[in-house]
């Protein structure tokens, strides 16, 4: 592998294989985390340069255990395999779709995190940026205005997940900050994904996104830490 290093988790499509390739033209050693050998295999092949497959199901202790013992040093951690399984209101979301949505879209996030913080703890600079949800900010879904709060109450599962994960964010930075850490989030907007069930209409460029997560995988020293921003680094109200 290359002197510094990166995981992205759900790599091997979307928005985490863009920011999988970004990072490899910029000279990281990429680990491509995905549940599914075949497809991670494939996506590496396509990024190309220091980028590996990591088998890495972020559901499964185990997986995770066996992930991180295979990882010696760690410079960034891009946590960004995520769910939707259902786009219901609170009253009509399933317990079940619920559960699925926080399992992975949280406490995969502090699974897999934690798994790897002695990883991390060997860099000089290291990073942990967390891929969010503008859905997720609770400023925008009190807003009057429906621009800032877009589907009323639809999305239940998916977009308190990712208030919690925004939550968890800034406790992640202030508890790590005194290690030199930069912990941040990261709201992509509506990409074209098989996450968005509204891709076809949404025609956003997962690249663009993934450019944001890169900006912040890369900040300097006296960057920000424990902050939400939008993929073109505007900070995001939480």
């Amino acid at each position: 592998m290359n002197d510094r290093t990166a995981l992205v988790t759900g790599a091997n499509k979307g928005i985490g294989k863009h920011i999988a390739r970004l990072l490899a033209a910029e000279g990281f050693g990429v680990y491509v985390g995905s549940r599914d050998a075949g497809r991670g295999r494939q996506a590496a092949r396509e990024i190309g340069g220091g980028a590996r497959l990591l088998l890495l199901d972020v559901t499964d202790p185990d997986r995770i255990a066996a992930a991180a013992q295979r990882v010696d040093r760690l410079d960034v951690l891009v946590n960004n395999a995520g769910v939707a399984p259902s786009l219901a209101s609170p009253t009509d979301t399933g317990l079940d779709d619920l559960r699925r949505t926080f399992e992975t879209n949280v406490f995969g996030v502090v699974a897999v995190t934690n798994a790897f913080l002695p990883a991390l703890r060997r860099s000089p600079h290291p990073r942990i940026v967390n891929v969010s949800s503008g859905t997720g900010s609770l400023t925008w879904s009190t807003h009057p205005n429906p621009q800032f709060a877009p589907g009323s109450g639809g999305a239940a599962a998916y977009r308190s997940s990712k208030a919690a994960l925004n939550a968890l964010t800034v406790l992640y930075a202030r508890t790590l900050v005194e290690e030199g850490f930069k912990v941040n989030a990261l709201a992509p907007g509506l990409r074209a994904t098989d996450l968005n069930s509204r891709a076809a209409e949404a025609g956003g460029d997962p690249a663009e996104a993934a450019r944001g997560a890169v900006r912040l995988a890369l900040l300097p020293d006296d960057g920000p830490t424990g902050g939400f921003f939008s993929w073109d680094g505007t900070p995001v109200p939480w």
